[in-house]
């Protein structure tokens, strides 16, 4: 059977299993791909929104500042196995384990308004009537009568489309004050017969934060036939404004006896109330016409990507995952170029568009990389909007939501994130500027008086070679501190330090780059000898907690066992710690249940190493859906074992499916499916911040990925589930003997063609065939 055959069998059976569990109800977006035509028709916008993969299904243009989506009550927006929808708000972010976004939810009734809460007032709704593509979204409400709505997104707007029953009272409600973050205050104003103006200030990400604004101003098609507000539980008609520390809103009435259709475009600005305005203006361009450009953009992006082979199942999980890792990061700036610093000021980006929200933790892994490849301009302002960050600010960010810093996460993954942008040209003109900031970012703390924890380890980890793990030591500000992760922040730190170095050394600063070399090997510092595991230190510098491996403390989101492969920068130097080559392969046979797996992969992957979408502690086993185990697979190509490496990443592959359940966890903001798309084509940043790309067997018979300029071609016709052996690679023709590309030889051009077989090879085994060490 082949590998594609069998990720669809799997697709079929647990969409089967899930329809009769919710009344055989569409798991897929039910417009097929024939009608909708092209990539967007293989894209299925819902897969995720069950079990907590947290992705959105509504409206928004690649690396959009508007997500119009539905919320049903979830905490993140949208649970498919809901059924009333609570209104449909601009801002979600794909794929976060944290309560944020969801600003203004509006919601078409009919009738009297009487309810404020939208937890009442929700509308009934059914998957069979129920439809999204990318940019797209269509639902039908059966309450109130019955309501067809539509959205659509520009790059700031949300564009709605309601078709209401003939009545004289089909309303629209507009819900300042039930976000899905935590709302501070707003205030809602109706300014004319047509517009209504909303200040939303709220705050919030997993911990407390900063408060943050979000403007936003509504221009309906035609004029109200009455209005007013509502706080709290008081309903009042002819009002024009009211603000609250609660529940805030107002609602707008059309006469739809004879014109049934109510159209809608709502703008948003993180700076104030006329930047919205002039985004308003910017991208008035009606609903269909909107509708028609963000499928035209969303076309371009998915088209840099080409593949043939594989069946349609396999096609739509890919796409879909390629779909969303081009969610986020955001537009920050406003269509006049201004946009709110961290400092909370105002500020113009001048030649190059402001991104914000930085997951960095997750997608410094994966995603950075992809998107240098396929998206280089983006990536270029996405890499100085962080240093902007930094020039605003005052500090390199570490996790930021909108306008501020939320200090969630740990390490320095601000320093891979950067580098990577370097080592593909995306920093020309800022090399010294980046270097410096992060120079500033490596070798210091943030002042007490910085809203930033950065390093906030680094004085002990500087003087010591470690983070001591104090976690009953009080956080001084919000968010998480790499104190009370000592094993982990020192190993993240070493992969920042083994990455700032190649930089270092690239421009020429030697001292700095033998330095940071130097401080890339403190990883052994948490290396327990008794136990042949890291192990965290306490503030004495004894080790502590349980000597058992799999129970470890001070590690996040994880187990000793799933950190003992962060150690890209040095694998080589890891192996040898642990014993050697022989000695590490059977560590990482019994991670990933080797034996087992090749018996029976799926099963392997789903019930020995998936145990939940939050499940992170007291456990020997691989995590695939968690980020420090992303690199882990490709571990083998470090141990003369490559063939292991593909026979672990086809088996995680199928933990990717075309049904809402198609994520086994959060996607963090494109995170987890990134890692799908580049281990489908099979080609991997194994040394994330760097420029080194390990390979495995890929998917699909051929894979055309366009390139700045260029197109990087991959083959490997006949590849299955048993076909799935590299037996020869060649690079442009020349026999390739190495497991791994550089960035440049990809981003050049050429082909990259596989042979496979049914039984390993030896090809890649060897001692040289091995991707080095950084320092």
């Amino acid at each position: 059977m082949r590998w594609t055959g069998h990720l669809r069998s799997r697709t079929c059976a647990a969409a089967l299993a899930l329809a009769a569990a919710v009344g055989g109800t569409s798991l897929t977006a039910p417009e097929p791909a024939a009608a909708a035509g092209g990539l967007t028709g293989l894209v299925n916008p819902f897969i995720g929104t069950q079990n907590e993969g947290n992705t959105f299904p509504g409206a928004a243009v690649p690396f959009g500042m508007v997500q119009l989506s539905p919320d049903t009550g979830h905490s993140t927006g949208y649970d498919y196995k809901h059924d009333h929808i609570r209104g449909f708000s601009t801002v979600h972010l794909s794929g976060v384990g944290c309560r944020i976004g969801g600003d203004l939810p509006v919601l078409p009734t009919t009738g009297d308004v009487q309810q404020t809460d939208n937890a009442r007032y929700a509308a009934r709704f059914s998957h069979r009537d129920e439809t999204a593509r990318p940019g797209y979204y269509r639902v039908g409400l059966s309450s109130y009568g019955g309501i067809t709505a539509e959205l659509t997104a520009g790059s700031r707007t949300g564009h709605q489309r309601y078709t209401f029953p003939a009545t004289g009272k089909a309303n629209v409600l507009l819900n300042a004050g039930q976000s899905l973050h935590r709302t501070v205050s707003t205030t809602v104003e109706v300014l004319d017969s047509r517009t209504v103006r909303s200040a939303i200030t709220g705050r919030g990400f997993c911990q407390d934060t900063r408060p943050y604004t979000v403007h936003t101003i509504t221009r309906f098609d035609r004029p109200f036939t009455a209005f007013g507000t509502w706080n709290g539980d008081q309903v009042s008609q002819g009002t024009r404004k009211s603000t609250s520390a609660g529940r805030n809103g107002a609602w707008v009435r059309f006469d739809t006896t004879r014109d049934r259709t109510v159209e809608a475009t709502t703008a948003i600005s993180y700076v104030d109330a006329a930047g919205a305005a002039g985004n308003l203006r910017a991208e008035d361009d009606g609903f269909d016409r909107t509708a028609r450009a963000a499928r035209d953009a969303w076309e371009r992006r998915l088209g840099a990507v080409r593949v043939q082979g594989g069946g349609e199942g396999l096609r739509r999980t890919f796409y879909s995952s390629l779909y969303r890792a081009f969610l986020a990061p955001n537009t920050g700036s406003d269509a006049d170029g201004r946009y709110t610093g961290w400092d909370q000021r105002i500020h113009r980006a001048r030649g190059f568009t402001y991104y914000q929200n930085w997951s960095l933790w997750d997608t410094y892994r994966t995603q950075a990389q992809l998107l240098a490849l396929l998206a280089p301009g983006e990536s270029r302002d996405m890499a100085l909007s962080v240093l902007r960050v930094e020039a605003d600010g005052g500090w390199l960010p570490k996790w930021g939501y909108g306008t501020v810093e939320t200090n969630i996460m740990t390490g320095d993954p601000v320093t891979p994130f950067l580098t990577n942008a370097y080592q593909h040209g995306l920093l020309k003109g800022h090399e010294e500027e980046a270097y410096r900031v992060l120079k500033r970012n490596a070798d210091g703390v943030p002042p007490k008086d910085s809203p930033y924890v950065g390093r906030d380890g680094n004085d002990r980890y500087i003087k010591d070679g470690y983070v001591p793990c104090t976690p009953s030591r009080p956080k001084d500000k919000p968010g998480d501190s790499d104190l009370h992760q000592g094993g982990s922040a020192t190993l993240e730190y070493a992969l920042a330090d083994g990455v700032l170095a190649k930089m270092a050394r690239s421009l020429g600063h030697r001292a700095d780059a033998e330095r940071y070399a130097a401080r890339s090997r403190n990883y052994r510092n948490v290396f327990d000898p008794e136990t042949g595991f890291f192990r965290a230190r306490g503030a004495d510098g004894a080790f502590t907690g349980p000597a058992d491996p799999a129970k470890s403390i001070c590690f996040h989101e994880g187990t000793a066992w799933q950190y003992q492969w962060l150690v890209p920068q040095d694998l080589p130097g890891m192996v040898d710690l642990i014993g050697g080559r022989a000695r590490a392969n059977t560590r990482l046979d019994s991670f990933f249940a080797y034996d087992r797996l090749v018996r029976d992969p799926a099963r392997t992957a789903r019930e020995v190493w998936v145990h939940g979408p939050y499940d992170y502690y007291n456990a020997d086993k691989y995590n695939p859906q968690n980020e420090p185990d992303l690199i882990a697979p490709y571990t083998y190509l470090s141990t003369g074992q490559p063939w292991k490496t593909t026979d672990v990443v086809h088996a995680a592959l199928t933990l990717f499916t075309d049904a809402p359940t198609g994520m086994t966890g959060n996607d963090d903001l494109g995170t987890m499916s990134a890692w799908m798309v580049l281990s489908a084509i099979g080609v991997f940043p194994v040394q994330p911040g760097a420029d080194v790309w390990g390979l495995s067997t890929p998917v699909f018979d051929r894979v055309d990925v366009d390139l700045d300029g260029s197109r990087f071609t991959v083959t490997a016709p006949g590849t299955s589930d048993r076909d799935r052996y590299v037996r020869s690679v060649r690079l442009d023709g020349e026999h390739y003997g190495r497991t791994y590309l550089t960035s440049r030889q990809i981003t050049g051009g050429g082909r990259l063609d596989f042979t496979v077989g049914a039984d390993p090879s030896d090809w890649g085994t060897g001692a040289a065939a091995a991707a080095p060490a950084i320092g």
